[in-house]
């Protein structure tokens, strides 16, 4: 599925979830592409702590990726390579609803940075609250470029957290 079939993917599925819709606007994000939707009924596709826009962009991948299954699976061998790299793309998109993610997304580089000082200026680990794994990604990308901090994921489930380590400059 090429840009436009998702965007159309989407305005199907909020058309059929009774959701308001001003706009789609596709962009890129973080070497993602982002469909940006703009709707009055944000409350509704966000939900508490970005549960149900979670979800949302789960089920439209999950579609896109069943369909990108079943075009490779009629296209046949011949199409494989070209299948393989369309299958790769489908996962580099995500959907954000007036800003959330993004803003979000911004919120939590703070928190990395701010983190981030408090373990330079302690000489100590920083264990965060528990956090979703796109939040733990966006932590680890921040600081991965870092030669005095290390990040690392530990616990389980839903108790899954961020510890940042000092380990002093490593030059």
């Amino acid at each position: 599925m090429d840009s436009n079939d998702i965007k159309e993917l989407i305005i199907g599925l909020l058309k059929h979830m009774n959701v308001g819709v001003d706009s789609i606007e596709t962009k890129h994000s973080d070497g993602r592409e982002c469909f940006s939707v703009k709707t009055p009924d944000s409350h509704m596709l966000i939900g508490t702590k970005g549960a149900n826009l979670f979800a949302l962009n789960h089920i439209v991948k999950k579609i896109v990726s069943s369909k990108n299954a079943a075009k490779k699976a009629t296209a046949g061998s011949s199409a494989e390579t070209v299948s393989q790299s369309a299958g790769e793309k489908e996962m580099s998109f995500f959907i954000d609803v007036n800003g959330y993610q993004e803003t979000a997304a911004e919120n939590i580089k703070n928190l990395a940075k701010v983190m981030g000082d408090r373990a330079r200026s302690f000489k100590t680990s920083v264990e965060l609250e528990p956090m979703s794994s796109y939040d733990r990604m966006v932590i680890h990308s921040y600081l991965q470029e870092s030669t005095d901090l290390k990040t690392e994921s530990i616990g389980e489930g839903e108790r899954r957290r961020v510890v940042i380590k000092y380990i002093g400059d490593s030059v």
